[in-house]
């Protein structure tokens, strides 16, 4: 479909420019078929580059922009088209890099790679059937008491949540009682890089606190707990340790090896990649489920009575 939505769209862009008229039919053609070729390109990309997708997208953009102002002669739309497809592009190089894939593999790797096994798309309710290990809020405060390092790990769930204050207020409780506190920030997490650093940047916590992801893992294995908040493929150990994973090789937050895991989500569904997490059901982990500005500040409020 994608070639000859390609093909369709050259050949109708050589007979309007061949018969020296804009032609209405052939105009719409070239807009049908580049719906198609749109859909063409987007459809063999997993769910775990769709990230990488989203700043390719915000890319074309700024240079379709780009485009339409040479050709209405707009200076305005020349300069901010390319300011948007250039930081789009650069974007885009970016998180190829944290997610250790080339371009090329994230636009073509699902169309002409080898298939994922059917067994790792095995329903989710069977991957964690009886194997979950579930705590409170009330729970994670008793832990958390005598913890003297603890790990925090932002993702998505945390910015839906909008519980940036309250990751504060509870990591101030445990600071109070001799804690170190101190966050893991893994280069896609969330929607875009950096989203992690300006949604903590803006609850006022220090940046000196904050970890990439290079830093970090090597001082997990230390760590008393680690507290996922809405992480999900970022900290999913099947892409170290399954070769048959869609996300395998992609570098990931090594929160498993942490003395205990706690993960605090809504729900067990599964992030961009579509897959379960392992990370759920290992011996060291807990599961929290509940908004993540809820359950922190329930668990502050039970730190607090302790």
């Amino acid at each position: 479909i994608t070639v000859a939505s390609l093909v369709g769209i050259l050949a109708c862009a050589s007979m309007m420019f061949g018969e020296g008229q804009l032609s209405s039919l052939v105009l719409l053609a070239i807009v049908g078929l580049c719906l198609f070729l749109g859909v063409g390109l987007v459809q063999p990309i997993g769910g775990a580059d769709m990230p990488v997708v989203v700043a390719l997208l915000n890319a074309y953009s700024g240079l379709a922009g780009a485009a339409t102002g040479f050709v209405l002669e707009n200076q305005g739309l020349i300069i901010t088209g390319s300011l948007v497809g250039a930081s789009g592009l650069i974007l885009t190089a970016v998180m190829c890099k944290a997610m250790n894939r080339s371009l090329p593999n994230v636009l073509f790797g699902g169309a002409f790679g080898p298939q994922a096994d059917t067994q790792s798309k095995s329903n989710d309710s069977e991957f964690y059937d009886g194997k979950v290990k579930y705590a409170t809020p009330d729970d994670l405060a008793l832990l958390l008491d005598g913890a003297r390092s603890v790990v925090m790990v932002p993702g998505y769930g945390l910015a839906v949540a909008q519980a940036q204050h309250a990751v504060k207020e509870l990591a101030n409780q445990l600071e109070a009682r001799g804690a170190k506190v101190s966050y893991a920030i893994h280069p896609v997490a969330g929607r875009m890089p950096g989203h992690m650093n300006v949604l903590l940047a803006e609850a006022e916590i220090p940046y000196d606190q904050l970890k990439d992801m290079d830093t970090i893992n090597p001082e997990l294995p230390q760590a008393d707990v680690a507290i996922v908040l809405g992480a999900n493929d970022v900290v999913n150990p099947a892409a170290a340790e399954d070769p048959n994973s869609p996300i395998f090789g992609m570098p990931i937050l090594d929160v498993h090896k942490a003395k205990t895991v706690v993960n605090v989500k809504r729900s067990l569904s599964p992030g961009f990649a579509g897959i379960p997490n392992s990370l759920f059901i290992r011996d060291n982990s807990l599961m929290v489920k509940g908004d993540a500005k809820e359950v922190l500040q329930a668990t502050t409020s039970a730190i607090k009575e302790l």
